[in-house]
């Protein structure tokens, strides 16, 4: 485990609680700030400036600035104390009390000490209008057990909400950030020049105003700088040399600059590495203790052993460490794989739910088609435990993210990697107490983390989600004066979301069941009839929509988050980039049942030559995904008809994204797995079984552990692959299915093999 930082947690008493009606010797309303003379005086102003701001928010109470201690009333005290004691970057927190005075110290190891004990002083203090009070007597020690710790933001036009903002809210943005824990930001600056409709301030610009926002904050300014062509042309090396050099001269402050190996690019290290070294000496030249970083990000084994052996003969002092993101090697073989003297930093995606680093577990088939890639997702449990789980092996992080959504994730990471052994519900109550006030912070960290378990499985049969409604409904009224916190608004507009998709789903999964019935009576009706009759029913989705109330409030919500804090839920309505960036708005009517699927099919059946063939047609689809007796089918990616299915993370549910997400295939060929595992017992061992398996692509499959050859084997979507499975490979009723992963290194991993149906039906 490679902690850096010395965690000393929580090292004092702490004492009684008192309330407002007690001696007051905890009552702040009054106080006055004291900033000892060795803070220098630009930061001084910069602490004062933050305090007061931070008050405003929250209370018509301001502090005084004093230039001498004041034994009449309650004093806040700050100074910088960095001998033995502290770590960097670590603080304490405590009352003294002698000689009738009362004051609160507030003693930082270093500058950064003291916005770290600032912002747990905020996140503790109960503010109203008019009184601020501290509830306990308190002697705090903290320090930060890992030295990284930070989120990109950049400036660009793909992000779901930045490409909107001014200057002042990425300043209060990024100080928020800081006094949850982070110390650095890295933001974009070469990825694209071109503009949002949004932009108020063109690309450079802001990126210089960023940099001038974390020389503020004493915040380390960090920049994302993937290749801009093939590295093995001249022209191209060179002139990414003179951009950089204008960039590097141009930002008032730089403290490192990232190259991501392969996440863009598909340049080769014995290209990469040379053309880093070169930009290693412009770099030193204007930004002597800067630092440069690769990831090997996309890298195959060859290219991962070159790398290495690069390190291994040139040992270069230029190189400051190698950040692990996603498709890079596992992140304990690459510390493994490197010398001590190069760092090692965490490049986790906190941002994106599906086809991503970590999927969302357990997610049902219908969040993934209308919430999609990129929605508000607070999962505290969930990306503390991946933190906890990869963090060790790192000297810390800055995480992948692309916009507000991720909100709840960035404080959750700056904690635990602040103190791994914090509890998660503690810190989702500071995160509300901070954001929300005091008198609703528990309440609120109960919705957050039922917001969470929303996510958990079956949507169907999850029947916590109206619970998680009621809860902020109840929120929702009794705080109006939270109606414009964008935090706010993304948290209860997520929970009317999640009631909306679960009210279609149950409705329209409904009408699909009679829809099928009325196909199974196409023989006595006749294929025409029945399939007039069952378009009839399924368009009753649209005809007689479910809900409607639920719906009206998230399209309400989504107008106030893009005037709040500029979140970008549609292409047509606020021109987002692209319907992946978290257009949740653009998906909320997307169809919960194979309604588009099926009225496309009957199109085809209507124009079948003979009656026959449409019946014979007919009964495949409405029998798919109900198999006769004794039969089994599993829907790949589905939580609640892939009961077989024991695979859920990692390579399980990716989604497809055809036609930007507005597909017409039938459902389960849009999310699928690469290499499903299922498991069956109580088969009959006294028969054959047939396999047959949809999907894309290859399907070189097992049972127990035995390749099985193809009777049928079509490769294209919706169509059938079929293997006989003999009763001998049956061991007492159990069975165990597997896929070998083809040879497909060549293929972009859009063309890879997929799974997406499978079916058991005895002989």
């Amino acid at each position: 485990m490679r902690k850096i930082g010395i965690l000393l947690g929580v090292a004092g008493l702490m004492c009684s609680l008192l309330c407002s009606s007690c001696s007051g010797d905890n009552d702040l309303t009054k106080a006055s700030v004291l900033i000892h003379s060795d803070v220098d005086s630009c930061f001084s102003s910069t602490l004062m400036k933050l305090m007061d701001e931070e008050l405003s928010l929250r209370s018509s109470i301001k502090w005084e600035q004093s230039a001498s201690p004041d034994k009449k009333q309650a004093q806040i005290v700050l100074s910088i104390e960095g001998e033995d004691e502290t770590p960097p970057e670590g603080y304490r927190i405590f009352f003294e009390r002698k000689k009738g005075e009362n004051t609160l110290r507030i003693i930082g190891a270093d500058k950064r000490g003291l916005l770290y004990g600032i912002g747990h002083l905020f996140r503790i203090l109960s503010i109203s209008n008019n009184q601020i009070l501290l509830p306990e007597e308190i002697d705090i020690s903290s320090a930060p057990a890992y030295p990284i710790r930070g989120h990109q933001l950049g400036y660009r036009n793909t992000a779901n909400s930045w490409d909107t903002w001014t200057v002042r809210q990425y300043e209060q943005y990024i100080r928020e950030l800081v006094l949850f824990g982070s110390n650095c930001i890295e933001d974009i600056p070469f990825q694209s020049d071109s503009q949002s409709v949004h932009m108020r301030m063109p690309h450079r610009e802001m990126h210089i105003r960023i940099s001038e926002i974390c020389e503020k904050y004493d915040v380390d300014y960090w920049v994302w700088t993937p290749a801009e062509g093939n590295l093995a042309e001249e022209s191209v090396r060179e002139a990414a040399l003179k951009r950089h050099e204008e960039f590097y001269k141009s930002i008032p402050r730089l403290d490192a600059i990232f190259f991501p190996g392969g996440d863009p690019g598909d340049n080769h290290p014995e290209h990469v590495m040379p053309h880093l070294k070169e930009l290693s000496k412009l770099l030193k030249k204007y930004h002597p203790d800067a630092g440069v970083w690769i990831s090997l990000q996309g890298f195959d084994l060859e290219k991962i052993n070159y790398f290495l052996d690069y390190l291994n003969t040139y040992n270069p002092d230029w190189l400051t460490g190698v950040v692990n993101g996603p498709s890079s090697p596992p992140v304990d073989l690459e510390r493994d794989s490197l010398a001590d003297k190069y760092l090692h930093r965490l490049y986790g995606d906190i941002t994106h739910t599906i086809r991503c680093q970590y999927p969302v577990e357990n997610w049902d088939q219908a969040f993934a088609l209308t919430l999609g890639r990129e929605p508000t997702n607070p999962q505290p449990e969930y990306y503390a435990g991946i933190l906890r789980r990869d963090i060790p092996f790192t000297d810390g992080f800055l995480s992948y993210s692309d916009g507000v959504n991720d909100d709840v994730n960035k404080v959750i990471w700056n904690q635990v990697a602040w103190n791994p052994d914090k509890d998660v519900r503690e810190i989702v109550v500071e995160y509300c107490h901070f954001f929300f006030g005091s008198d609703l912070a528990q309440q609120a960290a109960d919705g957050i983390l039922a917001l969470e378990k929303n996510w958990n499985g079956s949507l169907r049969d999850n029947k916590s989600v109206e619970e998680t409604l009621a809860l902020w409904k109840k929120l929702e009224s009794s705080h109006p004066g939270l109606e414009t916190n964008w935090r706010w608004q993304q948290l209860v507009m997520r929970a009317y979301y999640d009631a909306y998709i679960r009210a279609r789903l149950i409705y329209e999964q409904d009408l699909e069941k009679k829809a099928n019935s009325i196909l199974g009576l196409a023989g006595e009706a006749g294929a025409d009839s029945a399939i007039s009759m069952a378009l009839a029913e399924l368009q009753k989705a649209t005809s007689s929509p479910v809900a409607s109330g639920l719906r009206e409030k998230v399209v309400s919500y989504c107008e106030a988050l893009f005037k709040s804090v500029g979140l970008q839920t549609s292409v047509p309505i606020y021109q987002a980039s692209g319907y992946e960036r978290g257009c949740i708005l653009d998906f909320i009517d997307y169809p919960l049942n194979n309604r588009w699927w099926l009225e496309d099919e009957f199109e085809k059946i209507l124009d079948m030559g003979t009656e026959e063939e449409k019946i014979e047609r007919i009964e495949i689809i409405r029998s798919w995904s109900n198999p006769g007796p004794g039969q089994y089918y599993d829907n790949i990616s589905s939580v609640s008809e892939g009961l077989n299915v024991i695979s859920r993370t990692d390579d399980a549910i990716d989604y497809a994204w055809w036609d930007n997400g507005f597909s017409r295939k039938r459902l389960s060929t849009q999310l699928f797995q690469f290499s499903p595992i299922l498991e069956y017992s109580g088969l009959d061992t006294e028969c054959d079984y047939l396999i047959r398996v949809a999907g894309y692509g290859e399907a070189l499959i097992r049972a127990n552990g035995t390749r099985l050859e193809a009777r049928l084997y079509n490769k294209e979507l919706e169509t059938f692959k079929e293997f006989i499975l003999p009763k001998e490979l049956i061991s007492e009723g159990q069975l165990r299915i597997t896929f070998d992963r083809p040879d497909e290194a060549h293929l972009n991993w859009r063309k890879y093999s997929k799974v997406t149906d499978i079916w058991l039906i005895p002989q």
